[in-house]
C-alpha cells in the first residue's frame, strides 16, 4: 500500500518543476531588465510625441501640422519621392524593425526561444494574441463591404515601449518571470507582425528590384559575419538594401529585419580579441536608443495627429465598423487570445505557474498586450492608405483601444503591486554574497 500511495508524486513533480512562465537565469534577468529600462524611456518619449501631435492637430494651427506631414522629399526615379509621414513609416521604422530583428535572432540563438520548454508558452500566447483579435475584427466587419476587411491585422500588434511606459506611470514592479514573459511575448509578436506585413501588405511586386536587393544584403551579411563593423562600409549597403526592398513593393521595414537577421549573435570561436560579445549585442546597444528615442517617437508624431472633432474624430470613428473592430480586437481580443492561449498550453503540459505569480497577473499582462500603438498605426496606413476615411478612423480607434487596454491593465496590475514589491525584494537577496541573488540559484 505505501508504494501506490507515494507513486503519483514523482510522476507529477517533473512537470511542476518545469513550470510555466519561470524566472530564468540571472544573466538573462539582467539583460531583460536593461532592455526594459531603455524601452521604458522610449515609451515616455513616444507618449509625449503622440500627445504633441494630437494637441497640434486639434489646435488653431492644425493646418501647419498636416502641411508638415504631407511635405514631400526625395528622388522620384528611385521611388523615393515620399512625404515626411511616409519617410517616418518606411524609413525610420526600418530602424525599429532592425532592432527587432536583432532581438529576435538573439532570442532564437542564445535566449529563451532556443529552448522549446521555455519558448512554447510565449510563442503560443503571442499566436493567440494575433489570431483572436483578427477573428473578432473580421466578425465585426463581415457585412461592412468595401475594403474594411483590409484592417484585420491592425489590432494584432503589441507595442512594448508604450506598454512599459504604462507600467512606469503606475509604478509597477513586475517579478522576473513576468518581465521575461512580457519581453519574449513582444519579440514573437514583432515576428508575426513582420510576417503579416510581408505576406499581406505588399502590392505590385517588382521582382527585378527584389533580386537586386539581394546583392547589397549578401555583401552586408558577408562582411558582418567576418566581424566588419565600420559604419562607412556597412551603412551604404544597408541603405541600398532598404531602397531596393522599398522599390520592390515589399514594405521597406522588412529590409530592417533581414539586415538584423544577418548579424551574428555569438562571439567568434577560438578566442582572441574578437571573442567578446557578438556583433548583434554591439549593434543592439548602438541602435536601440536610436530606435526607442528617435525613430518610434517621430513615427508616432506623424501618425497620431488626427482632428478629434473633424471627419476622423471620435464620434464619427465609432460609427465606422472598422474602428469598432479595432477597439474590440485590442481590448477584448488581445486579452482573450493571450490569456486563453497561455492557460491552454500550461494546462495541457500539466504544469504550474511560477510560485511568485498567479493567473490574475497573466490576465493583467494580457490586457496590457492590447496596447498596439506603433505597429497598429503602421498596418492601418498600409491597409487603408494614409489620409483615407478608414485610415483616420483606424488611427482614432488604435489610440482609444490602446488607452482603454492600458487603463484596464493598470487597474489589475496596480492592485497586485504590493505583492510585486515583496517578490522584487526577495529576488534581490544575496545571502551568500556571491553576486547572484539566491532566488536565481534555487
Amino acid at each position: 500500500m505505501p508504494g501506490p500511495a507515494h507513486s503519483p508524486v514523482p510522476r507529477q513533480s517533473p512537470a511542476r518543476r518545469l513550470g510555466s512562465l519561470a524566472r530564468g537565469s540571472y544573466p538573462e534577468y539582467r539583460r531583460i531588465a536593461e532592455i526594459l529600462r531603455r524601452e521604458t524611456v522610449g515609451g515616455a518619449l513616444l507618449l509625449a510625441a503622440a500627445i504633441a501631435a494630437l494637441v497640434w492637430a486639434n489646435s488653431p494651427w492644425s493646418s501647419g501640422y498636416f502641411a508638415l506631414r504631407e511635405l514631400r522629399l526625395g528622388y522620384e526615379p528611385w521611388h523615393l519621392d515620399l512625404t515626411l509621414g511616409e519617410w517616418a513609416g518606411d524609413g525610420l521604422l526600418a530602424i525599429f524593425f532592425f532592432v527587432a530583428g536583432l532581438e529576435l535572432k538573439r532570442e532564437l540563438v542564445a535566449g529563451d526561444l532556443r529552448r522549446p520548454a521555455t519558448a512554447i508558452v510565449p510563442v503560443v500566447a503571442a499566436c493567440g494574441g494575433v489570431a483572436v483579435p483578427a477573428i473578432l475584427f473580421t466578425l465585426v466587419n463581415l457585412g461592412a463591404g468595401g475594403d474594411a476587411l483590409r484592417g484585420w491585422a491592425v489590432p494584432t500588434a503589441t507595442d512594448i515601449a508604450f506598454a512599459l511606459a504604462v507600467l512606469a506611470v503606475i509604478s509597477t514592479h513586475l517579478p522576473a518571470a513576468l518581465r521575461a514573459f512580457l519581453l519574449t511575448l513582444a519579440v514573437v509578436d514583432d515576428l508575426l507582425a513582420i510576417v503579416i506585413i510581408a505576406l499581406f501588405y505588399s502590392d505590385g511586386l517588382n521582382f527585378a528590384a527584389l533580386g537586386l536587393a539581394l546583392v547589397p544584403l549578401a555583401a552586408f551579411t558577408w562582411l558582418v559575419q567576418r566581424r566588419v563593423h565600420a559604419w562607412y562600409v556597412l551603412a551604404p549597403l544597408a541603405v541600398a538594401t532598404w531602397a531596393l526592398v522599398h522599390a520592390s513593393g515589399i514594405h521597406a521595414t522588412v529590409a530592417g529585419v533581414l539586415l538584423g537577421f544577418a548579424i551574428p549573435v555569438l562571439p567568434r570561436a577560438g578566442g582572441g580579441s574578437d571573442s567578446g560579445p557578438g556583433l548583434a549585442e554591439e549593434f543592439e546597444h548602438r541602435f536601440r536608443p536610436l530606435s526607442a528615442g528617435v525613430a518610434v517617437p517621430v513615427f508616432a508624431f506623424f501618425s497620431a495627429g488626427v482632428a478629434v472633432g473633424g471627419p476622423g474624430g471620435l464620434l464619427n470613428a465609432l460609427a465606422d465598423s472598422v474602428a469598432v473592430g479595432i477597439v474590440v480586437g485590442l481590448v477584448l481580443g488581445k486579452a482573450i487570445g493571450v490569456f486563453g492561449a497561455t492557460w491552454l498550453v500550461t494546462k495541457s503540459r500539466h504544469a504550474d505557474l511560477d510560485p511568485d505569480i498567479a493567473w490574475i497577473d497573466v490576465f493583467g499582462l494580457s490586457l496590457l498586450a492590447g496596447v498596439g500603438f506603433t505597429v497598429s498605426l503602421l498596418v492601418a496606413g498600409l491597409g487603408f492608405g494614409a489620409g483615407s476615411p478608414h485610415d483616420e478612423h483606424a488611427t482614432v480607434a488604435v489610440l482609444a483601444g490602446s488607452l482603454a487596454a492600458a487603463a484596464l491593465a493598470a487597474v489589475v496590475l496596480r492592485a497586485r503591486n504590493r505583492h510585486y514589491r515583496r517578490v522584487e525584494k526577495a529576488e534581490s537577496v544575496d545571502a551568500d554574497g556571491d553576486g547572484v541573488p539566491d532566488a536565481f540559484e534555487s
